[in-house]
């Protein structure tokens, strides 16, 4: 969640500190700082608010200084107030700490420290960091493992980090140590960027990408010693590690806005390209029925097919309302039973443990705290029984060198592209074309639907992205006029029904995420149970009403909502006579597969959440209290 910057080399590090948070502010923040070390002292300027304040505040200030380490923050112990913000210094201000995640045990730790002398000025958990360094290099250099012993600071870290307990990524500097860079990870990302002459370390790759293509990911356990000279990494035992850095292969021109006022909006324009990159990398494109060969190929391991009796997906948000589609798609074509769980209640509460079981952790980050540690809750409590019971894990992410796809065997990589803005748009059509790779390629092996009905949906799939081309070149100005209307609506209903339902409830989440109107998604059916107490002439009801097999039903209850003075705005099909006289609003898409159809009909919700919020003068690409990857329980 927050966002961890570090340089050591030859240039002026303010500058480099400064854009590499500018490159994470998408992971949510709400304050900033930054720490150097020159002439023997830590330089620490930190502020409230947008990085523009720490910028204002380090105006005109001359700071040459070659190593230092900067900071964004989204408060989890204490207030979001400067005396809060990252860096923490410790009492003597000798060594300056940054951290992304939480120390579980500082209660323990501060109380400890505080019997001891040490004196604190915040409320957060990362303050006991510096001054627990301070204390084990204040303490004899004997007990250093022989290949730590040089480095007095290095081997202060390790002790400390040892102690800590939680998920955390660190980065420390000190100034009697002006050459050493030393950062550690545990359950929280972290990755070092390799330059000539430079190193650089971030939370996240875009801010590393405008410096270096060769970088290196952290792992569990791991710190490492950052100097003009190279980088070192050790286990937390003080082992030395030979690791070396991958090239990355993404341009620094797809983290840029590109002309459009907001990533979120650009991101939106990308999912044509995204929905040809799925397909081109998961299916045959010259396949037909009559061919003996799969249509689909996703790499995955033969074994995690063997016997396959069902399913259970994994996910926060909007991944969970892929996952919803998901279960549908496994349901209605493989013909096998999927639950879908919130990551955060399961790793709690896990369903029992059934034989020949896929479990798929469902995160665009590859970092959800919350799906991460349910997965590996059901790796460990599979592992002692017997072989049917046996772990089969499966990852479907945006982020295949991230921390999932070092946690399973079998990753689907969704490739959408590095997505900045906070509300996920792309991302979510990329996992849910995941999903009907994964269903279609479980429906041929099973035989649980013909060839033809297989090439059916193929040709389908193949036809959205010049469809959702014409959505986005038809609607996109009418939502905005649209978006006009409703600048003072305090209240939002969202309906849908079968694989459009969990349309609804991600329509309702794009809303709520970005323009901070309540809003809500509910399957249209159950507006009658009680929901439809809301209803009111000040309440807009969004409709998903697609040809199929639910549609007129969907029109009956949007009759139901109309009775009740609501506003009715329709997802409908173009040119639909019996849609224009139900609704008062009409956003049409074209007329497709009522299987494929949320591919479509989430096109406009996003459009008309962006528009709403953007209406509103609000920051559409890093919303308030959100983090693009929540990295912390």
């Amino acid at each position: 969640m927050c966002g961890i910057v570090g340089y050591i080399g030859m240039q002026a590090a303010s500058e480099i500190l400064l854009a590499g948070l500018e490159k994470l502010e998408y992971r949510g923040y709400d304050s900033a700082g930054i720490a150097t070390v020159g002439e023997g002292e830590i330089h620490c300027v930190r502020a409230k608010g947008k990085l523009q304040n720490l910028r204002s505040k380090l105006d005109g200030i001359e700071n040459p200084s070659q190593i230092g380490i900067g900071h964004t923050r989204w408060a989890t112990h204490g207030k979001p107030e400067e005396y809060n913000a990252h860096p923490h210094m410790d009492v003597a201000q000798r060594i300056a700490v940054v951290q992304n995640g939480i120390v579980e045990n500082f209660r323990e730790l501060r109380l400890e420290l505080q019997q001891k002398g040490h004196e604190f000025k915040s409320d957060t958990d990362t303050e006991v960091i510096p001054h627990l360094i301070a204390e084990y290099l204040a303490r004899p250099e004997s007990a250093a493992p022989a290949t730590l012993a040089s480095s007095p600071f290095l081997e202060a870290v390790r002790q400390a980090v040892n102690h800590l307990e939680g998920a955390f990524a660190i980065a420390v500097i000190s100034a009697d140590y002006s050459d050493e860079l030393i950062v550690a990870r545990q359950q929280a990302p972290l990755s070092i960027g390799f330059g000539q002459g430079e190193f650089f370390c971030a939370s996240d790759t875009p801010a590393l990408i405008p410096h270096t293509r060769a970088v290196l990911t952290m792992e569990n356990g791991e710190l490492a010693k950052l100097t003009p000279l190279g980088v070192e990494i050790y286990s937390f035992a003080g082992d030395r590690i030979k690791k070396s850095p991958r090239t990355l292969t993404w341009n620094p021109i797809v983290v840029e806005k590109q002309g459009f006022k907001h990533f979120m909006l650009k991101e939106i324009y990308e999912q044509p390209g995204v929905v040809r990159g799925c397909l081109e990398a998961y299916t045959d494109s010259t396949w037909e029925a009559s061919h003996d060969t799969p249509p689909v190929n996703l790499g995955l391991d033969e074994s995690l097919y063997e016997n396959l009796d069902r399913v259970q997906i994994l996910a926060c948000g909007t991944s969970w309302h892929a996952g919803l589609i998901g279960k549908y798609l496994l349901e209605q074509l493989a013909g096998i039973p999927t639950m879908v769980q919130y990551a955060s209640e399961f790793r709690y509460a896990g369903a029992p443990v059934t034989p020949h079981t896929l479990t798929i952790g469902v995160t665009q980050s590859g970092e959800t705290a919350d799906t991460l540690a349910a997965l590996a809750m059901e790796k460990e409590r599979r592992k002692p029984l017997k072989p049917e019971y046996q772990p089969r894990l499966l990852g479907i992410t945006n982020r295949p060198e991230s921390s999932l796809g070092h946690m399973v065997p079998n990753i689907i990589d969704t490739h959408a592209g590095i997505e900045i803005g906070v509300a996920a748009t792309k991302t979510f059509v990329a996992q849910v074309m995941a999903f009907y790779a994964l269903a279609l390629d479980l429906a041929y092996r099973r035989n649980t639907v013909s060839k033809e009905r297989i090439q059916e949906i193929l040709g389908g799939l193949r036809q959205l992205p010049g469809q959702i081309e014409l959505v986005l070149e038809s609607q996109e100005r009418y939502i905005e006029e649209l978006a006009h209307e409703f600048g003072d609506t305090q209240d939002f209903i969202f309906l849908g029904r079968g694989i459009n339902f969990p349309i609804a409830l991600e329509g309702a989440l794009k809303l709520k995420e970005i323009s901070y109107i309540h809003a809500e998604g509910y399957p249209a059916g159950e507006m009658k149970h009680g929901p439809i107490a809301l209803l009111d002439a000040k309440v807009p009801v969004v409709a998903i009403a697609m040809p199929g097999s639910v549609y007129d039903k969907v029109l009956s209850n949007a009759q139901e909502a109309k009775a009740r003075d609501a506003r009715l705005i329709g997802v409908t099909p173009m040119d639909d006579k019996e849609a224009a006289e139900t609704f008062d609003d009409l956003l049409p898409v074209p007329v497709v597969d009522e299987m494929l159809s949320p591919l479509l009909s989430v096109i406009p919700l996003q459009l008309l959440a962006y528009h709403i919020a953007a209406r509103r003068g609000l920051d559409v690409d890093q919303p308030r209290n959100l983090a693009k990857s929540v990295t912390v329980e």
